[in-house]
């Protein structure tokens, strides 16, 4: 294969995002660009909520005072036993979040998006307390970052926002 074919290969996949509108998440017009600073994301009420706030400003930025998205959510969290012993001990959890958001425009009131997310993570119960406590912890780190990562990729797959 000539050096030409292979660069009319490479070519080709780029000419056909392009004629698709594809758009860079963080390119000049894309939504992390129309996002960035712009998102003030509801006050968190429990440790749970603190991380994924925590989360998402990390990801969006921190909104200051022109914040043009108020970013509202509800968070639900539980733990599920997983794995049983014979004599009915549980020897591993599962932290399951589900959160549902909204973006609304502030000027407008209109929303922007919505939706849904859910994900669990888990950890054992098999060591000392202090093991299990800290196996606990972390899970539910994870699970927030986890939630807000899917909050955050949904936002910015919302055509509304590409400017």
């Amino acid at each position: 294969m000539s050096s030409l074919d292979r660069r009319s290969l490479l070519i080709l996949p780029l000419a056909a995002l392009a004629a698709c509108g594809f758009t860079p998440v963080y390119g000049p017009g894309g939504v992390g660009t129309a996002l960035r600073n712009r998102v003030r994301v509801q006050e968190p009420d429990s440790p749970d909520e603190y991380l994924l706030v925590r989360t998402l400003e990390d990801r969006l930025g921190r909104a200051d005072a022109a914040a043009r998205y108020d970013l509202a959510f509800k968070l639900t969290v539980r733990t599920e036993g997983q794995a049983l012993t014979v004599t009915n001990e549980t020897t591993r959890y599962s932290r399951v979040g589900q959160v549902d958001y909204t973006l609304t425009a502030r000027d407008t009131g209109q929303i922007v998006a919505s939706g849904q997310v859910e994900n669990f993570t888990g950890y054992s119960a098999t060591g000392s307390t202090v093991e299990t406590l800290a196996g606990e912890r972390d899970a539910a780190k994870r699970l927030m970052v986890i939630l807000a990562d899917q909050i955050v990729t949904r936002l910015y797959s919302t055509p509304a926002l590409a400017k």
